[in-house]
């Protein structure tokens, strides 16, 4: 059987670093991903005209640290998200512009959004990003959905309505499936709700020359040899002398493995011996998200003609979030929008040119006449997709962080975790990857150079 030092399951930006790490560092390692692409829950699309757009994860913002640093190392360009212009919120049956921090709230609804944003940060604050489990009061945190807590503290209909608009969007989950200390470290560890949400000084600041899915290109041309596609993992051994991965290809002995997939995903991997029951109650309750993102190419960004930043939000259609995903010449007009929890079940049921005359008759709805007619429309559905099951990120219900989560990063034996499900910073993000990624290469790194020591010294 073939042997090196460090198997790296999954060809994501986690798995990518990681491994890119450990080969700097000397050691022999493999990257093993069951899709026939890296990149995981980032890929590209071209539209006939040449315009690249992103599929899966578009935007890097300022905080995000590593993943900024990454790609200026790899010598890939940024340019900004066009964000010129009114920004409009559906609501109430009606379409309404803004062009300041409104957001198109009557006074009442306004000032109730911003008390519960917060509270809700202040709460936030408390919460380690670490370790959430131990928060003040964790476990009632953790005992409520988020929802329950917004049905108590939002004292307006507009309110609430705008906040269940907005977890989704934010989480690709309704607020009744997770709980409050779920949303609490999450809102945390990105830097505050404004941060999340916003484009200008916001986690969708900026975009990345030639597509995201171009960093983990990158990536793997680094690695070389190292990286093999079409090779999903089946079985994890492990043993006194170390640990057997059997995959597509046949079986890798290493002394090492880090798991750099989904928890959801990483559980349909077998293990010998089983994974602990704690771990594993983990992964049994950590759920992907689920969203359907489209991206509508349009002759031209019409909207911007108009006064429009193409950055919307909507209490009341299928699509719920737009964004101008237009390329940086704006040689034509690409609209980014998403269909998110709920409302991408409801539209996942329908044939897709049933779907696809929603998005359009949500877009015709909140930019006019000129939306109905786009040139090209691609739609990624991520529950659909076989190697993510659903994005942006996993979240936990109801109990799981207080009981399970203390052995979210914490390895089992010689299986060490990534992945941005378990980054304390951008969780969700893929500069909680890149993050994860590093940290998962350090620890196998100390592990292998301590193994080292004891035989030397034994």
């Amino acid at each position: 059987m073939e042997s090196v030092d460090v198997v790296v399951v999954g060809g994501g930006f986690a798995g990518l670093v990681a491994a890119r790490e450990i080969q700097k560092a000397g050691r022999s390692v493999v990257v093993l991903e069951a899709r026939e692409r890296v990149g995981g829950r980032i890929k590209n699309h071209v539209f006939d005209d040449g315009t690249v757009v992103e599929a899966g994860g578009a935007w890097v913002g300022p905080t995000q640290d590593r993943v900024l640093a990454l790609i200026d190392e790899l010598g890939i360009g940024l340019f900004p998200t066009f964000d010129d212009g009114e920004g409009i919120l559906a609501i109430d049956g009606a379409i309404r512009r803004y062009a300041d921090e409104s957001l198109g709230f009557d006074a009442a609804t306004l000032a109730d959004v911003g008390e519960t944003q917060a509270e809700l940060e202040a709460l936030a604050a408390t919460v380690p990003t670490d370790a959430p489990w131990e928060a003040p009061d964790a476990r009632l945190l953790d005992d409520q959905t988020f929802d329950a807590w917004l049905v108590a503290n939002t004292k307006t209909d507009g309110g609430l309505r705008f906040w269940r608009m907005l977890v989704p969007a934010i989480f690709c989950a309704e607020a009744t499936q997770m709980s409050l200390l779920h949303g609490l470290f999450y809102v945390h560890s990105g830097g505050m709700i404004d941060r999340l949400i916003a484009t200008g000084g916001g986690a969708q600041e900026s975009r990345v020359v030639g597509g995201t899915q171009s960093i983990a290109l990158a990536l793997a041309d680094d690695l070389g040899d190292a990286v093999r596609l079409e090779a999903p993992v089946r079985e994890i051994r492990q043993g006194d002398d170390g640990v057997e991965v059997d995959y597509a290809g046949g079986t890798i002995v290493a002394e090492r493995v880090v798991v750099s997939v989904p928890p959801a995903l990483a559980a349909r991997i077998r293990y010998v011996p089983a994974l602990p029951a704690l771990r594993d109650q983990l992964t049994q309750q950590m759920p992907m998200g689920f969203v359907i993102k489209c991206q509508v190419r349009y002759a031209t960004p019409f909207w911007r003609a108009d006064g429009l930043s193409g950055f919307a939000l909507s209490v009341e259609d299928p699509v719920s979030v737009t964004f101008d995903g237009s390329p940086a010449d704006g040689a034509c007009g690409v609209m980014t929008a998403f269909v998110e929890a709920d409302q991408a079940v409801a539209l996942t049921a329908l044939d897709a040119d049933e779907r696809q005359g929603k998005v359009i008759a949500s877009l015709v709805r909140l930019y006019g006449p000129a939306a109905a007619d786009p040139v090209e429309y691609l739609e990624t559905n991520w529950a659909e997709e076989e190697w993510s099951r659903g994005c942006y990120v996993g979240h936990l219900g109801t109990g799981a962080w207080t009981r399970y989560a203390a052995t979210l990063r914490e390895p089992v034996g010689a299986v060490h975790w990534a992945g941005t499900e378990t980054a304390d910073l951008w969780n969700g993000y893929m500069d909680g990857a890149v993050r994860s990624g590093e940290r998962a290469a350090g620890e196998v790194l100390a592990a292998l150079w301590a193994r080292e020591v004891l035989h030397v010294n034994g």
